[in-house]
């Protein structure tokens, strides 16, 4: 990676160097796929950086809404936060057990709650374990911590806002799904969904922005692959995906090459591939 930024991304080296800071807060953010059979509590319970805390991403999220781990409300947020004793001055390190997967929709929540000091840690559990350095089965200490939250709206897209930028062509939607879904030529994972995507948007697929081990590509290899996928990056940019997990990995890559004008649409294809009055286009474009 490029650099240590702690309001993007952090190198193993970064948090190693900064775990025993007393206003450090570390996240294990990990989830998976329905269907992979792995449960990510218990492997949290199990094996995780000395004091993290267990985000939930399905708990901490919209329970009213029929969608998978929308956003929560803000007192939700708040209250649940204020549990694992995380809040003002706090800066926050996110990570997961996949390299780079679900930290990125963490770190993209907490900066639509007006929480900037957050980052992910490159290459998340893995490489942390892979280098050799500590970890524990041992629940953290936590005291209560005050949060403050001002929401930036303008982080978050529906799916009325979405379908008037399809229409109009002013913003990019960039779609993290593989070409296969994108394409429309394999099946969605969630039964029930049409296959395809939002006409006029773009396929960035969310492994093409990291390396081997899991790691973020640099800026510069960043920006030509969004080059490479005919991205616009003078227009403000709407990300997309399964669910709103992986699209946060492109609003993170966005805000590693210092473009700042990015959403994240929370229904994503869940609702937009089940939505009967929205248009589906299939292929490359």
């Amino acid at each position: 990676m490029a650099h240590d930024d702690p309001r993007t991304m952090v190198s193993t080296d970064w948090l190693a160097a900064h775990i025993k800071d007393p206003d450090l807060r570390i996240l294990d953010a990990t989830w998976f796929m329905p269907d992979d059979g792995r449960d990510a509590r218990a492997e949290y319970r199990a094996c995780h950086i000395p004091g993290a805390r267990f985000f939930d991403i399905d708990e901490i999220s919209d329970h009213r809404s029929d969608l998978p781990h929308m956003v929560p409300p803000v007192e939700k947020f708040m209250s649940r936060l204020r549990a694992m004793g995380v809040g003002d001055g706090h800066q926050v390190v996110v990570y997961d057990a996949l390299g780079l997967f679900s930290a990125a929709r963490v770190w993209w929540l907490f900066r639509l709650m007006g929480q900037p000091d957050i980052a992910v840690l490159d290459g998340g559990l893995p490489k942390w374990v892979a280098e050799g350095r500590e970890v524990e089965d041992l629940p953290p200490m936590v005291r209560d911590r005050h949060m403050t939250v001002r929401r930036q709206n303008q982080m978050v897209r529906d799916v009325t806002q979405v379908a008037a930028a399809s229409k109009l062509g002013d913003h990019e939607i960039l779609d993290a799904r593989s070409p296969g879904r994108f394409t429309g030529r394999e099946d969605e994972p969630r039964p029930g969904l049409r296959k395809g995507h939002v006409p006029g948007s773009r396929n960035v697929h969310y492994r093409d922005l990291l390396n081997a081990d899991g790691t973020m590509k640099s800026p510069e290899d960043l920006r030509a692959m969004f080059d490479a996928a005919g991205v616009d990056l003078g227009k403000p940019a709407i990300t997309t995906c399964g669910s709103g997990v992986t699209a946060a990995i492109i609003n993170l890559a966005l805000e590693r090459i210092g473009k700042t004008d990015h959403s994240l649409y929370d229904g994503s294809w869940a609702e937009w591939g089940a939505f009967p009055t929205v248009p589906v286009a299939t292929g490359d474009t």
